[in-house]
């Protein structure tokens, strides 16, 4: 019985999160629409670090309450499933042309921060060198993010006209969906690092696993949902655009604060060296350097990325 109620406290901070991101996305990009910041800008700056919300929080009070092994296979597990499971799919649905300086910064600063995770690993934790290694990788991704949208706008692609707000019930609609939302990340982001480590105690499986499996993928459902959506619409640049970003968040801003928050660098287990590390980077690097040498996505490049991550996930719940 205690155990069902573990599980089922595990599913509904799941929801909480997937919906409280839902929310905070969409009222704080409306919020960012009515000050007047073109569309664009937003979709570079606020959405981007909001649709990382429930990964960054679940990782950072896992770091907080002491469950070290969470926080990093949360962070680096989401990275991993975003690209070997959620841009597989979109791979093989939908393989597309691209142009390759729309993607040639981010895939660099994606690799580059995946590079420096493994090397972490190699020093057993996350010192100061490799967070502020990271946080610069962070602000580069934030600058090149804002540099691309003011280059489309000069290009007369968008403006930045304020957008008219209806009446006082938007305006509360909005404010309403901005806290329920920040409320349910928050509090979904408690039930899961609550729930995942009761659930790995009684169970016995290393927090590590449920971190990098469970509580990964879960935290990934909003880049899931985006990327079917995107598919449905055949919109495949909107699908890799937003999980390359969200990867480039994931890997250089999570761990840094994570580690902040505990006080002191984050110890990497030497299974998670061994197995997790290198995996983000092998399937980063399966998506990308073909992609730029070719300046297109292909449908084997899916299907190589879910396989490669069904071995990750055989070889990880077989070290259990």
């Amino acid at each position: 019985m205690e155990l069902a109620v573990i599980i089922l406290l595990f599913l509904v901070g799941i929801v909480f999160i997937v919906k409280g991101g839902d929310y905070f996305v969409d009222a704080a990009s409306w919020i960012a629409e009515v000050s007047g910041i073109p569309k664009l800008i937003i979709g570079a700056t606020i959405v981007s670090l909001a649709t990382t919300l429930p990964e960054m929080l679940v990782s950072v009070m896992a770091a907080a309450k002491g469950s070290v092994d969470m926080a990093i296979g949360n962070a680096v597990g989401s990275v991993t499933a975003n690209i070997g499971l959620i841009m597989g799919i979109s791979l093989v649905c939908m393989p597309a042309v691209i142009k390759r300086m729309d993607y040639l910064m981010k895939a660099v600063l994606m690799l580059a921060a995946a590079a420096l995770i493994v090397a972490s690993g190699f020093m057993g934790r996350t010192g100061t060198v490799i967070s502020v290694a990271l946080m610069v990788v962070f602000v580069l991704f934030l600058g090149e993010n804002i540099t691309s949208a003011r280059r489309a706008m000069k290009a007369g692609e968008e403006g930045g006209e304020r957008r008219k707000v209806s009446g006082g019930r938007e305006v509360a609609a909005n404010l309403i969906k901005f806290a329920v939302g920040a409320v349910g990340i928050v509090w979904g982001a408690d039930l899961l690092v609550d729930n995942g480590s009761a659930l790995a105690a009684m169970v016995g499986i290393p927090e590590r696993v449920i971190g990098v499996t469970i509580i990964a993928v879960g935290t990934s459902l909003p880049e899931l949902i985006t990327t079917i959506t995107a598919i449905a619409k055949k919109q495949s640049s909107l699908s890799v655009g937003n999980i390359l970003g969200a990867n480039i968040i994931d890997l250089t801003l999570i761990l840094p604060l994570s580690s902040f928050v505990s006080g002191k660098p984050l110890p990497i287990a030497e299974t998670s060296a061994r197995i997790d590390l290198p995996a983000c980077l092998l399937v980063g690097c399966i998506a990308v350097i073909p992609a730029m040498a070719a300046e297109k996505f292909r449908r084997w490049q899916g299907v190589l990325l879910l396989a490669v991550y069904g071995v990750y996930l055989f070889l990880t719940l077989g070290a259990v």
